[in-house]
């Protein structure tokens, strides 16, 4: 058979091929060549043929038919053999194949050997692939070798030692010895090695860092010597003594320093000799400067030396070296909670990093300059920020609207201020705002009582000018409904008034309704703010034709709306002023959602809760519920609370059944509830002098043999009517019915109450029932 082509003809012919097919085409040829002599167990050729296959495998072919080629290749006495045998098994080989322990008696063989060299490829195949079987029966030799006088497998013998360490975290302490002599070595390559054994051990077990504190003086003064040393042509790079040992050294002092005073202590000098000392024009220094950095703030260090820190990364960020900056601006955002005041002093050059062309440098000036707001610098850190938001790429338009959002939030110095800047951020980049940046501005708006004329008066400029980013319409919308009689009447003191009809106001929220850019949620708040101006407008006529047409409107939401508010002129036209009256004070409830409003009238009034001005939203209770559901979001109503609170009845009832003025006279008593023994009934009469007071009093009776205890009547009725629950006679109803407790309801010009709660305490086990009341005789409603 003739021989095979050398590796380098191989490559050279490989290079010659014009397309990828033809490439494939002489691998498979040549894989095929090399298959037969390895059937014909040809050994003259088989150092060759693996050298060959190892190329094919980092171009990405496959190869793993040279795997016991390799080994048969380790088994040979031949170094030159020995040396491609154990390259191929560390490419070709991992500990997932079973063939790779068939190797394990040769690298035994091979770390015993008398030749350094061979030793060096067994201990480096080892450290590089071996498994934890592997690693179990021969960290016995690597241990000796760890100890042996020759630097050359001292070196690997200490990286071994890791991955041996790494793979069997049990074997550590049987290193633990051979560690003692390894810093007072004065060859570079093992100390480098021996710094990252420690380190490895120091990581893994908190008994190994208590037990090699004990070394950082000695550790200080083999770096105090790098910086001291003269010019050693082995081991300068760029004007600097061994920069890669200056490094790890460094690592190594920080993990020996966390959270330990006295180290921490004896590392203090040193680390601020590197930090003055070190020449920054080349990017070696840099690199052991930002080392240096990085160990004085994970350390208890002084004071005076976080700053010296802080000024060093400061200083990077005017370095040309785009990675530089980068680094500096996350490092300065790590540290910016512990030290805050130090890094405030470079902020007019973090404010800078924002014009940067990359976007990452830009991003991280960005998450950094938010960290840097506080009550001082709000308004000229808001300034920055928000001329970074007018400029900025889309990418970064929503994080920084957020970002803005929750610092003006946070240190706003005065309301008119919050609002504004909010407006600017809707009015930049309103497309890319959360969700909640909407009801948290009408929430804001709403409470800050004496802007609402200038705020409805700059919102409707903007409204003019801009009708495409429809948060700010939305809010728009919502201050116009709400506060369009201040818009007209021309009330703002706070800046020039506009002089603006009823019917420009009407125009412009017409314009909305029929715009394309309006999504449908915003077309349901134009729509709800026509409606609402109808009680603040005097052109009704205008605004119930502007209702009637989109009774018939394709978008279903709308359409509904429309329908609720056409009935609402025309059958309950004197229900409107209350129902459309201005949204009182808010309480915000939620981050996220909508902003609920909580308003009391004193104790015996019901508490009310609305949602707030909203886009339309589908009410998945019963239809009948949606007419008087007519502001929009929760299924939310009225609970008047006696002596304890419950939950919020549902909105299930009959809620239309309206009532008109009760004349109650003959009204005959009616049984409300009567289950488990626990009965209630109902008397009516009218209230003097006014006739539209209904006064309905229970009798509760308890037909059981023991009494029950902690008794609490609690009823429920439609938002517009109010009802007031009176102090019962008694908590407790007697048993046997031996007496009745007694309690009085008061509804002013009443519908059916749709649901009555009640819970009592019965033979020791707390009952909660729920009842509909919906069988009120005629003559209450007639």
């Amino acid at each position: 058979m003739p021989a095979p082509i050398r590796l380098r003809e191989l490559i050279r012919t490989i290079r010659t091929a014009r397309t990828q097919a033809e490439e494939r085409e002489m691998i498979q040829k040549e894989c095929a060549a090399i298959r037969s002599s390895f059937r014909e167990e040809d050994n003259t050729y088989r150092c060759r043929n693996v050298a060959k296959l190892l190329y094919m495998h980092m171009l990405g072919y496959p190869a793993h038919f040279g795997q016991l080629e390799c080994l048969k290749l380790i088994a040979s006495q031949k170094f030159t053999d020995k040396r491609i045998g154990y390259l191929g098994a560390m490419l070709l080989l991992d500990e997932r194949q079973d063939v790779h322990l068939l190797m394990t008696n040769c690298i035994k063989n091979d770390l015993n050997h008398s030749t350094q060299y061979v030793q060096g490829l067994a201990l480096c195949t080892l450290g590089c692939m071996g498994s934890s079987e592997m690693c179990r029966d021969l960290a016995g030799e690597v241990e000796k070798l760890l100890k042996t006088s020759n630097s050359y497998l001292r070196k690997k013998a200490a990286l071994c030692a890791v991955h041996v360490i790494r793979k069997v975290p049990e074997l550590m302490e049987m290193f633990l010895p051979a560690t003692k002599n390894l810093l007072s070595e004065k060859n570079h390559g093992v100390l480098h090695t021996s710094v990252v054994l420690l380190t490895e051990m120091c990581e893994r077990s908190p008994d190994m860092l208590a037990h090699f504190r004990k070394l950082v003086p000695q550790l200080v003064r083999i770096l105090k010597n790098l910086i001291m040393s003269g010019y050693s042509p082995e081991h300068d790079v760029s004007g600097i003594s061994d920069p890669f040992l200056q490094v790890r050294i460094l690592r190594l002092l920080r993990i020996l320093g966390k959270s330990d005073d006295d180290s921490s202590e004896a590392m203090n000098d040193i680390l601020a000799q590197v930090a003055t000392n070190t020449e920054t024009s080349k990017n070696v220094g840099n690199a052991i400067l930002y080392e240096t950095v990085l160990t004085i703030m994970d350390i208890k260090s002084e004071s005076g030396l976080r700053v010296l820190a802080i000024n060093i990364l400061g200083r990077f960020l005017l370095n040309n070296d785009k990675n530089i900056r980068y680094v500096a601006l996350t490092s300065l955002l790590k540290t910016v909670q512990t030290d805050h005041n130090a890094v405030q002093r470079h902020r007019s050059t973090i404010v800078d990093c924002l014009k940067d062309l990359d976007v990452s440098i830009k991003r991280r000036a960005m998450e950094l300059s938010f960290a840097l707001v506080n009550g001082n610098n709000i308004r000229g850190m808001m300034k920055e920020l928000l001329y970074f938001l007018d400029s900025c790429d889309p990418e970064f338009k929503a994080d920084c609207a957020s970002g803005v959002f929750l610092a003006a939030e946070k240190y706003a110095p005065s309301k008119r201020w919050h609002i504004d800047t909010i407006m600017r951020v809707l009015t930049t980049a309103g497309s890319y705002v959360r969700d909640d940046s909407v009801p948290n501005l009408i929430q804001l708006i709403t409470n800050s009582v004496e802007m609402h004329a200038y705020t409805v008066q700059r919102l409707y400029k903007a409204l003019l000018d801009d009708i495409s980013q429809q948060p700010l319409v939305q809010v728009a919308s919502w201050c116009i409904g709400e506060y369009g009689d201040l818009l007209v009447s021309g009330q703002c003191e706070e800046e020039e008034p506009i002089q603006v009809t009823e019917d420009e106001v009407l125009d412009v929220l017409e314009g909305l309704l029929v715009s394309n850019l309006s999504t449908p949620v915003t077309r349901g708040y134009a729509l709800t703010a026509i409606m609402k101006l109808s009680t603040r407008f005097s052109s009704v006529n205008r605004i119930k034709k502007v209702v009637s047409i989109y009774g018939s409107s394709i978008d279903v939401e709308l359409q509904q709306r429309a329908v609720e508010y056409n009935a609402l002129f025309k059958k309950y036209d004197h229900m409107r002023p209350a129902l459309l009256e201005r949204m009182p004070i808010m309480e915000k409830t939620a981050t996220n959602g909508p902003t609920e409003i909580v308003q009391t009238n004193g104790e015996t009034e019901p508490s009310a809760v609305e949602p707030k001005h909203p886009p339309p939203v589908t009410q998945p209770a019963n239809q009948a519920n949606d007419l008087l559901d007519l502001l929009g979001g929760n299924d939310v109503v009225p609970v008047i609370q006696t002596t304890m609170p419950t939950k919020p009845a549902s909105a299930g009832g009959e809620l239309l059944d309206l009532l008109g003025d009760l004349s109650l006279s003959g009204i005959p008593p009616m049984t409300a509830y009567n289950k488990n023994g626990l009965k209630i009934d109902f008397t009516f009469e009218r209230a003097n002098p006014n006739p539209n007071i209904a006064v309905i009093t229970i009798h509760a009776s308890n037909s059981t043999e023991a009494e029950m205890t902690d008794f609490v009547f609690q009823a429920a009725v439609p938002k517009t009517f109010q009802l007031q629950l009176l102090s019962p006679s008694s908590n407790v109803v007697p048993a046997l019915n031996q007496g009745t407790v007694t309690q009085v309801i008061r509804v002013l010009n009443p519908q059916k109450v749709s649901l009555s709660m009640l819970t009592y305490t019965h033979k020791g086990s707390p009952v909660q029932d729920l009842a509909e009341v919906n069988n009120f005789p005629p003559q209450s409603w007639q």
